[in-house]
């Protein structure tokens, strides 16, 4: 077999081309990893144990599973390859676990747990989310030290099992095993492409803050017709209290939740990006008129704040009565660009609401899915080598995202391993991640396999 970095990509893509990566994927798919559902904690270490340790130990890697030390449910997998302790270490990250399979809503009678090509999609639940990417990189490690005998650096790999549901335990383990975990730089896949067709670097993630409004008026719902006129509506005081914090084009109105500005050099390679989105490419259309006026698509997704109602409740919405509500509820949201103080972001919303009169609303803050903002800096040299790497495999521009505008637990690997991060997305956002009828584009799965092969190889004959 030649041993070059031509001949590593073209055994990339067919690792793609001969079933391969669809077989290894199948079966990573069929195993449930939902970490939303009680009853598949003991699935987690079945995922470790059937598929993923075999498939490291094969690369010469040492497994163990490392409790958590916050929830002992859902442990991490942590495998490690020592060439020469003297030589670039490479963290890489990913996670096993998925959402719940909502098994009853696919489309065309497909199971979530059931890997099902259709034409360029493939269906499955973790298929892009996060099975498919990492699956996607191992594949690609193993290519390289096969041709090469040996990787050129030092791996490890942080596999999780509950990321889904805030990442339980990974910033504990992070601090925990600090040493263990030491490296130059984390390389890993998650979150889509900025489009499609176009190679992504990004490289750290919007923040996120998830927190409850609750109006509590009174104990009992009360006759519309009685009573309607003379007492507060509980759901019309929590929709007003959110008509205060944003406008109604979407535009954050609290103080402490906009950002400053935007750094010139963040603005700079934010300028050229296009969207072409639209429901021939699952996506929806971009409304030019949403969010904060004077800004470009691409600055309000990679660089700004936005805010979100998941979720709205009040009085019977499945029978409906004609009696007003005393309680109304609503899950709500916050992202932000790194770069901002979020030390007292429930602060900044609590005296807000109470100078527009709302001190009737109650902020409750949520323990999961709070993630802070990072950014590794834009001119870092291993970010300049992976640009390189996929533009000379791909042949194609490389879109450089400051952030992803989505958010991760970048900041333990940041602020706790103080590593430089590069994320190297294989989805698309179209790919329905966190729905039904979630999947991978096989086109984007087969390009990745070069991308990554190339980009171990780099990696492995740099001197940075």
């Amino acid at each position: 077999m030649e041993c070059s970095r031509d001949a590593a990509i073209q055994c990339g893509f067919d690792y793609y081309d001969s079933g391969a990566y669809l077989t290894d994927l199948s079966g990573k798919v069929r195993i449930m990893t939902e970490s939303q559902n009680p009853d598949r904690h003991a699935v987690m270490l079945t995922y470790y144990d059937d598929n993923l340790i075999p498939a490291f130990r094969e690369m010469g890697f040492d497994c163990q599973i490392l409790d958590n030390p916050v929830n002992p449910a859902y442990p991490f997998l942590y495998a490690e390859r020592i060439e020469d302790p003297a030589c670039l270490t490479i963290l890489g990250y990913g996670h096993g676990d998925v959402v719940l399979g909502m098994e009853d809503k696919w489309r065309d009678a497909r199971s979530p747990w059931v890997l099902e090509q259709d034409g360029d999609r493939l269906y499955g639940r973790g298929a892009a989310d996060n099975k498919g990417q990492h699956a996607i990189n191992l594949a690609a490690l193993a290519i390289v030290l096969k041709m090469k005998g040996a990787l050129g650096f030092n791996a490890k790999y942080l596999i999780e099992c509950g990321e889904e549901i805030g990442s339980p335990g990974l910033l504990e383990i992070c601090a925990e095993k600090k040493e263990l975990l030491s490296a130059d730089l984390l390389v890993a896949s998650d979150g889509p492409r900025q489009q499609a067709d176009k190679p992504t670097i990004y490289l750290g993630s919007r923040g996120h803050r998830s927190f409850d409004l609750v109006v509590d008026l009174r104990d009992r719902a009360h006759h519309s017709g009685n009573w309607g006129g003379v007492i507060a509506d509980a759901g019309t005081v929590l929709a007003q209290a959110i008509g205060c914090i944003v406008d109604k084009n979407g535009a954050i109105q609290v103080p402490g939740w906009r950002p400053a500005g935007i750094p010139d050099d963040v603005r700079h390679v934010l300028s050229g990006l296009t969207f072409n989105g639209g429901e021939n490419l699952g996506e929806p259309l971009i409304e030019d008129n949403w969010g904060e006026p004077g800004l470009s698509t691409a600055e309000k997704l990679y660089a700004w704040s936005s805010f979100a109602v998941m979720a709205f409740e009040t009085g019977t919405p499945a029978h409906p009565v004609g009696a007003i509500p005393g309680h109304a509820w609503a899950r709500c949201g916050l992202r932000f660009p790194p770069g901002m103080d979020m030390q007292d972001w429930d602060g900044n919303l609590r005296r807000h609401l109470d100078a527009n009169g709302f001190q009737n609303v109650q902020v409750v803050p949520q323990g999961k899915g709070n993630l802070d903002a990072t950014r590794t800096e834009l001119h870092n040299p291993w970010v300049r080598l992976a640009c390189k790497s996929i533009q000379l495999t791909t042949g194609k521009e490389v879109v450089l995202l400051p952030n992803l505008a989505g958010s991760l637990p970048n900041g333990c690997f940041t602020d706790v391993l103080g590593l430089p991060t590069v994320w190297v997305p294989h989805s698309y956002p179209g790919c329905s991640q966190h729905a039904p009828d979630e999947h991978m584009l096989g086109s984007v799965a087969r390009e990745a396999l070069g991308v990554m092969a190339g980009l171990y190889w780099d990696l492995g004959d740099s001197d940075t």
